[in-house]
């Protein structure tokens, strides 16, 4: 009996794991849009419980863009965005837990972006 006492227990503490584990980013879509052109962006931010995240965006034109980002409190994100095509930048993003508003500059050009819209 104790040995199957074992087993429900070791069942459950992996259950308990996998679901803390899997809790342990938010990742939600996140939409760009670059000031004086018709170029999108549109993708999906991810935040992690460490304070990190990614931004992976691909605008209408192909090009493929990857930023990382860090919580710098509760409701702000600060970040930095580089592009397939050389085109690199900074962004803020505000958040108010499950979605929230940024801006940016991609080389120059101003980005608004918006996730978990």
């Amino acid at each position: 009996n104790g040995w199957v006492n074992r087993k429900i227990i070791m069942k459950k503490i992996i259950m308990a794991a996998m679901f803390i584990l899997t809790g342990c980013a938010m990742t939600l879509p996140a939409k760009g849009i670059v000031q004086d052109s018709d170029e999108v962006l549109s993708g999906t931010a991810t935040g992690y419980l460490d304070g990190a995240g990614t931004l992976n965006v691909t605008s209408n034109k192909g090009t493929q863009c990857i930023g990382n980002f860090v919580y710098v409190n509760s409701r702000q994100v600060d970040g930095t965005i580089q592009c397939d095509d050389g085109r690199t930048g900074s962004f803020r993003f505000s958040s108010t837990g499950r979605k929230g508003t940024g801006v940016g500059e991609l080389s120059g050009k101003k980005v608004t972006f918006t996730f978990g819209f």
